[in-house]
């Protein structure tokens, strides 16, 4: 009884942003519309900016630590699989939100995206193996693990952010209509082959050596449902849900703060790239501490094909139900520096050892990246 009484204690003491995020939801549905209705007052725009933005990223959090409960008890790779279709399905629903505001920035879902790529393959990792690195000297990981990942981001990368600038069918960097239904078939089906080898026929190659064989004796030795999964679940959703709310809200300050205050367009997919990206950012950067390189690897580079996976066809799909022009090729310094990140990511995960020389060179180009926003 005790016990009881001291699981339910901290689990509604850990909840209590709940309370917070569902008041901000509830108050924004009442008063949003108003409260956004004059956002000529900087103050005004800066404090509802920084409002939404710190509940929409408390919720993220919120909604990592539920994925992490999961992925403990799911193991891996589920667990990681778990914690980034979670944050995907923020990411997704906040720039479906700021697209449907208006029409002010076709190429956000490409800002947004390569914003992603550049995060998660530059950001995160460089300073994942740079920490890691620091404190371990030389960390391992499943070399053929990252591989996969490799093999199908690289391609989908190209043919999303790059193709469109050499495409001749429509003008600009956008896809006809065809073009837009074979990417959105093709992509769907390359990441669902792709979860069907992580998590059925190779995933072995996910985990480390010694972490595939304590799961696979414990998958030998208990037939019984994991404790308290659905409770992690249920209250996953349930975080999620006021985003859905608040994305939408959030796009008005952003699409105003971006055309008023004249700021590089590209700024507003980097914001929501970070705002999505941070609780992971904060999970990888804490696995490699850890000396645990492998959940970091499948976190970064997870993040990138979730995001190139199904981002990629939301919007497209999106674009092709509104009549919407979806602007997916990069600028030509965007495909420099992505098929630089590409090419460099290859070089880091050719040996299964990394050290902190490959973190720095990951950072630099995570800062070239910072650099090309303001100055193109």
């Amino acid at each position: 009884m005790q016990n009881i009484r001291k699981f339910l204690k901290g689990s509604i003491g850990a909840e209590l942003p709940l309370v917070f995020i569902l008041a901000t939801a509830t108050v924004f549905v009442l008063f949003g519309e108003i409260w956004l209705a004059d956002l000529s007052n900087v103050l005004w725009l800066a404090f509802i900016f920084a409002w939404l933005f710190g509940t929409i990223l408390k919720a993220a959090f919120a909604v990592v630590r539920h994925a992490d409960a999961l992925a403990e008890i799911l193991g891996e790779p589920f667990g990681t699989l778990v914690l980034t279709l979670s944050v995907i399905t923020i990411e997704v629903l906040m720039i479906s939100s700021v697209m449907l505001n208006g029409e002010n920035n076709p190429a956000m879902a490409r800002d947004t995206m390569f914003g992603v790529v550049m995060i998660s393959m530059n950001g995160m990792v460089g300073l994942a193996l740079l920490l890691g690195g620091w404190k371990h000297r030389e960390q391992q990981y499943n070399l053929q693990g990252a591989n996969s990942y490799l093999s199908v981001i690289i391609p989908l990368a190209v043919l999303a952010m790059i193709l469109p600038d050499f495409t001749q069918s429509t003008p600009g960097a956008s896809f006809s209509e065809f073009q837009a239904i074979f990417l959105i078939m093709m992509t769907l089906g390359l990441y669902a082959a792709f979860l069907i080898v992580q998590t059925m026929r190779h995933r072995q190659f996910f985990v480390t050596e010694s972490k595939a064989d304590d799961d696979d004796d414990k998958s030998h030795t208990s037939d019984s449902p994991p404790k308290h999964a659905l409770h992690h679940s249920i209250l996953l959703l349930v975080y999620i849900a006021p985003v859905v709310l608040l994305a939408k809200k959030l796009a008005i300050p952003i699409d105003y703060g971006i055309d008023t205050l004249d700021a590089p367009h590209a700024l507003g997919g980097f914001i929501v790239a970070a705002l999505v990206l941070a609780p992971e950012a904060m999970g990888a950067t804490r696995s490699a501490i850890a000396n645990q390189l492998q959940r970091s690897v499948n976190i970064c580079l997870g993040s990138v094909l979730a995001t190139i996976g199904l981002t990629v066809p939301a919007v497209l799909l999106i674009g092709l139900a509104t009549g919407r022009t979806i602007e997916l090729g990069l600028p030509q310094t965007g495909v420099i520096l992505l098929l630089l990140t590409l090419f460099v990511s290859v070089v880091t995960f050719s040996s299964a050892r990394t050290n902190i020389l490959q973190g720095l060179v990951h950072l630099i180009l995570f800062f070239a990246y910072i650099m090309l926003i303001f100055q193109p």
